[in-house]
């Protein structure tokens, strides 16, 4: 199944009033963070549909174990390479649920090359719901147990949306009680620009939160009063009433 084949299915359940209703939802305005993006109209149920059905195409078609980790070229990926530098948002939605379907296979080389082709493709990665959609799914598990200094660069990146999956795929650390490095990039993003990074942050304290209170409680008696208001307010938002006023009162 090529990009073609692909394209063709994509199209043809393409709905322009739903695609119209998504340019607003994700902000593709002149001068919003999504700025020209173009889209089909095709929600994510139908999406996963077809990244299943493309993966089990995919999967008769090439041994997951006879995967090369410097096979970057691969023909595998050619189709999937295509879909993630669409002009379409929801084909580059695509791509990346099938790269994280891809990822969940048990192959430690395919693993390994489809995080370094997902690093190599984040100006592609370029809305919230995709990075939200792939990098704890990807970037979190392939570094759970390596070097995660890429992340504290991702972090100083230009790109917002780098930055973002800087921040996202160390939920995946969070679901396995590890949360040093969560902290670390909340504080190091404390004086980021952008709102979707204030979100992203905050809510990652949340998540923190949800399993060690007592934790994310120090982050926010030390930084709530230079937090971003979004990032202190995501943090705070399954507290009790009088804890909430409170954390605002210091910010």
């Amino acid at each position: 199944m090529n990009y073609d084949q692909l394209h063709q299915i994509l199209k043809a359940q393409a709905d322009p009033a739903r695609a119209e209703h998504s340019a607003r939802y994700f902000k593709t305005g002149r001068g919003e963070y999504a700025e020209g993006d173009l889209f089909l109209g095709i929600t994510v149920p139908e999406l996963r549909t077809l990244t299943g059905q493309y993966v089990k195409h995919w999967s008769s078609e090439y041994k997951l174990s006879g995967i090369k980790p410097d096979a970057t070229d691969s023909p595998c990926l050619s189709a999937i390479k295509s879909l993630l530098t669409s002009q379409y948002h929801e084909e580059r939605l695509l791509a990346l649920l099938i790269l994280v379907k891809l990822f969940a296979k048990k192959s430690e080389d395919l693993k390994q090359l489809i995080y370094h082709f997902y690093l190599a493709h984040t100006r592609w990665v370029n809305n919230w719901d995709l990075v939200d959609s792939s990098a704890y799914h990807i970037a979190g598990p392939y570094l759970a147990n390596k070097d995660r200094s890429v992340l504290y660069r991702l972090a100083q990146s230009e790109s917002l949306w780098e930055r973002r999956i800087a921040v996202m795929a160390t939920f995946h650390f969070i679901r396995q009680g590890d949360f040093s490095d969560t902290l670390q990039l909340c504080e190091q993003l404390l004086t980021d620009p952008e709102d979707l990074i204030h979100k992203a942050t905050g809510w990652m304290l949340r998540e923190i939160g949800k399993r060690d209170v007592v934790q994310e409680k120090a982050f926010l008696d030390r930084h709530s009063p230079q937090m971003p208001r979004t990032m202190l307010r995501y943090a705070i938002e399954k507290f009790p009433k009088e804890e909430r006023q409170y954390y605002l009162t210091l910010g």
